[in-house]
């Protein structure tokens, strides 16, 4: 499996990130670390393992950033107002920087899927539906979906417009929604076991089709903690069979 790390100084985060980039052809998946963790936690963890008959056989390529989230919503250090500002900090590195970068080493034509687990989730089905026009679907595993859930009680118009579950009820924007609508590759999955919350998947989905959004709702059983067998199990089975 072809593996390469590169990375710049960010304008927007004002810092060194890395990423890192697997294979050389197919669709571009985008991976977003789990809570504070950073750009090569899918490898240490062996999902890179998992997916490599795919990234191999040419079907995906992948690349993975950094986390910024020990700069935001968990430094308890922080106010949540410089939490908020930090994370719109990390979208415009995302959209600015790395879906460029993205294009540039593949093609303008390449489709990109966010992804994620746990925190990753939000962050991934976040970062689709603020920009459909550049992200073309996301595949969101063991996620909660309400921002608040990491704010500590902190609430304003940041979170909210950083929250799916806060602000996809009130969307009535038609390009939006028309964009988002056009995905292919809305997929929400989750585990029922230890650590898990399949009611916060249950409950998105349910906001989803309440604004008319095709997509999937996958809820797996309760030998299915929060943890990374679960994950290794459910990408590469979603590459196989939706993709």
């Amino acid at each position: 499996m072809k593996r390469e790390l590169s990375g710049w100084f960010s304008p927007n985060l004002q810092k060194d990130m890395p990423i890192a980039g697997y294979g050389d052809y197919g669709f571009a998946l985008l991976l977003v670390p789990t809570a504070a963790a950073d750009y090569l936690e899918y490898e240490r963890f062996q999902l890179m393992d998992a997916l490599a008959p795919y990234i191999n056989s040419g079907k995906v390529r992948v690349f993975s950033v950094n986390s910024i989230n020990n700069e935001s919503w968990l430094n308890n250090e922080m106010q949540g107002e410089h939490k908020a500002i930090r994370q719109n900090q990390f979208n415009r590195y995302i959209f600015e920087e790395v879906i460029p970068f993205i294009k540039t080493n593949t093609s303008a034509e390449t489709p990109v899927i966010t992804c994620g687990a746990s925190f990753g989730a939000l962050h991934s089905m976040n970062l689709f539906l603020k920009r459909p026009d550049l992200i073309n679907g996301v595949i969101a595993m063991s996620g909660v979906y309400d921002l608040t859930e990491y704010t500590k009680g902190f609430y304003d118009d940041q979170v909210y417009f950083n929250s799916p579950a806060h602000y996809i009820p009130n969307l009535n924007d038609d390009w939006y929604l028309d964009h988002i609508r056009r995905s292919n590759h809305i997929h929400i999955l989750t585990g029922s076991g230890d650590y898990e919350d399949p009611q916060a998947s249950k409950n998105f989905s349910g906001i989803l089709s309440n604004k008319g959004i095709p997509h999937d709702l996958d809820v797996w059983g309760e030998e299915w903690k929060h943890d990374w067998p679960t994950w290794r199990a459910m990408l590469p089975l979603y590459l196989e069979t939706k993709f």
